[in-house]
């Protein structure tokens, strides 16, 4: 490293530089479990004293690697040994919630769940939800523009911040902590950093917007006979429920049946021999009216003969029993191990035909291969998961090329919502135009012009 260990302790105190095996025995990849490997890593308690570090390391061209909660997939917080590693984990405080206004003020380095339980201790609700809540922090969440079970009722993170602080990589602190709807002056700035992976800033804090609470929930898991009649459910459920539409997740047979009769981690509350399976939410405020809009849903789903069976939960316990079998993320790594994940965007008209080709090209190539589909039909959001017996670096390129290649001429994207890191950096001209990249190459030399935020990830 180019930065001295005393001129950091000098800023943060001692006890917050970390080096040696302190470092090493940290892991900075969950899937992989790959250790870190930066020189150093340090720990500012605030704004201010990262605004100090990073003033020292632009006048030494020192690069730094910005860590959160460490639940990304696509090696976003990967490291070198001469790079510095910025923790944010001291960086916790919710500050202030506002509950006329519904806002609240927290720093980038708290986990997903507190800022739910804190919004929900005040009556109200922060709506972005995914699986990794209790582990990912809301720094991450912005840095990444983070989506979750709930985009088809509230949107992207891009939606939930107001307003947020971040510090560029000559030390300056860009602080736009709007708390309004509308601020129509001049640039947006907020919406660089949003999504842009620690290359451009690191976000330090955030004004968050809440919701008014839904306390009530109706859980269903339906089967669907076809993808043209889950396509058709989509837009009836969206009908018919209006805005109580939650959440609409769509599990293939492969990942219903892996997760349930193949490994056997949970027990399946309908039959496993569907095409298809959705995970579908109510959510509102008063139960009589909420339930008997649900069931109404549902029962003319049946007379239309769009799903075949259906379970709907009774209890807060059998409703999680029904997302366990969406989010055990752990059950579908090892069962599928060793796995490679991707996560993509297409149209959804489009989303039957892609499968069955990867499918059969992947079967092709490797005929003990195995292909898991599951998502966010609703946002054209799929997440696949594919076991070919490796995950060398040959094998993943060619599997990339299978998985990737074809979202060129449908429009599609290599990521719906986990970002480009450095696993999909070559990827990125597939669903980004020359211009584009250009451009944000243009923005990179001109916030960060030596290079020292997330070197290597998104752009080259």
């Amino acid at each position: 490293m180019l930065i001295s260990l005393e001129t950091l302790r000098n800023i943060v105190g001692a006890a917050h530089v970390i080096t040696g095996d302190d470092v090493t025995n940290r892991q900075e990849d969950w899937m992989t479990g790959a250790l870190c490997h930066a020189g150093a890593i340090v720990r500012p308690a605030d704004t201010d004293q990262l605004a100090a570090v990073m003033r020292a390391c632009f006048e030494l061209k020192q690069p730094v690697v910005t860590h959160g909660g460490l639940t990304g997939l696509v090696h976003g917080a990967e490291t070198t040994p001469d790079e510095l590693v910025i923790s944010l984990e001291r960086m916790t405080a919710i500050e202030e919630i506002d509950r006329v206004g519904g806002t609240l003020t927290v720093q980038a380095g708290a986990p997903l769940q507190r800022v739910q339980e804190a919004a929900s201790e005040a009556g109200l609700q922060f709506p972005l939800d995914l699986g990794a809540r209790g582990s990912c922090t809301i720094g991450g969440n912005i840095a990444t523009n983070a989506g979750g079970v709930r985009v088809i009722r509230y949107g992207m993170m891009r939606q939930q911040v107001l307003g947020l602080e971040a510090v560029m990589a000559d030390g300056r602190v860009v602080s736009s902590m709007n708390r309004m709807l509308k601020n129509n002056a001049g640039f947006d700035l907020k919406q660089l950093f949003i999504g842009s992976e620690g290359t451009l800033g690191i976000v330090t804090r955030a004004v968050l917007r809440l919701q008014p609470p839904m306390p009530i929930e109706q859980t269903a898991l339906v089967a669907c006979p076809s993808f043209d009649a889950l396509t058709e459910l989509l837009g009836h459920m969206g009908k018919t429920l209006g805005g109580s539409l939650g959440a609409f997740e769509v599990m293939w047979q492969n990942h219903y049946r892996l997760l349930t009769e193949t490994t056997g981690r949970h027990t399946p509350p309908i039959s496993t021999d569907h095409p298809f399976y959705v995970i579908i939410e109510g959510l509102g405020s008063d139960e009589a009216r909420l339930e008997a809009q649900f069931s109404e849903a549902l029962e003319q789903a049946l007379e239309r003969e769009l799903i075949v069976d259906a379970v709907i939960a009774q209890s807060a316990t059998q409703r999680a029993g029904l997302w366990a079998i969406r989010e055990d993320i752990e059950g579908l790594v090892k069962g599928l191990a060793p796995v490679l994940t991707f996560d993509v965007s297409l149209p959804i008209i489009d989303m039957q035909r892609y499968t069955d080709t990867l499918e059969a090209q992947l079967l092709q190539r490797w005929p003990d291969g195995r292909l898991v589909v599951f998502g966010h039909l609703g946002d054209g959001n799929l997440h696949i998961s594919i076991s070919v017996g490796s995950h060398d670096p040959d094998v993943r390129r060619a599997v990339e090329a299978l998985v990737y290649e074809p979202l060129q001429a449908l429009g599609g994207s290599v990521s719906a919502e986990h970002g480009i890191g450095i696993e999909k950096r070559a990827w990125l001209s597939t669903c980004r135009t020359s211009a584009e990249i250009d451009l944000m190459q243009t923005l990179k030399q001109a916030l960060d012009p030596h290079c020292l935020l997330n070197r290597g990830k998104v752009l080259t």
